[in-house]
């Protein structure tokens, strides 16, 4: 899966429309805005339709702000 579109985010938190990059097939859900799950959550979510993950060429986006920092 990977992020389509962000819909709405406070701080943090966020809801996103995610994609499945083998069949396509959007959900709507949350998540957390740092590079953790940017970088293992997303790649490791499992499509509802297809059941697969993202592939070796995942590219993981940016965060909104860097994570040190209090939002």
């Amino acid at each position: 899966m990977h992020i389509k579109r962000i819909i709405r985010q406070h701080r943090r938190d966020f809801t996103a429309i995610y994609e499945c990059e083998h069949c396509g097939t959007q959900e709507e859900a949350s998540g957390y805005d740092d590079t953790y799950f940017h970088q293992h959550v997303i790649p490791n979510m499992k499509c509802k339709r297809c059941t697969l993950t993202a592939g070796e060429d995942y590219r993981a986006l940016a965060t909104k702000y860097p994570d040190d920092q209090t939002v």
